[in-house]
């Protein structure tokens, strides 16, 4: 059977969404969407940005990222693969951030 990779960017909207519902959430409405087309998701990981910063862990640099992406005047991409869990620990994650200009 062939697999495919489906990549999703979150606007500042939709990054809003995940810090409300988790990665637990977004595994759950991946996994209905592909149910509903006849399959079952093997494997879900979300995915950091391009340009990063050194922290101690995958689930800082997600935290850092949402606390930037979700203003929606910074874009951040990085391609490290966390697990849905580490999500949710990096949604609880308080962290302080100054947008450009303000």
């Amino acid at each position: 059977m062939p697999r495919y990779l489906f990549e999703e960017s979150h606007t500042a909207e939709g990054a809003k969404g995940l810090l409300k519902d988790g990665g637990s959430g977004r595994r759950a409405a991946v996994e209905q969407l592909v149910k509903g087309l006849g399959d079952k998701v093997e494997a879900l990981y979300l995915a950091l940005g391009d340009v990063d910063a050194d922290v101690p862990d995958a689930v800082s640099a997600v935290a850092g990222s949402l606390a930037t992406n979700t203003t929606g005047l910074i874009h951040v991409k990085t391609t490290a693969l966390i697990t849905a869990e580490e999500m949710d620990q990096a949604v609880k994650k308080p962290v302080q951030f100054r947008p450009p200009g303000r």
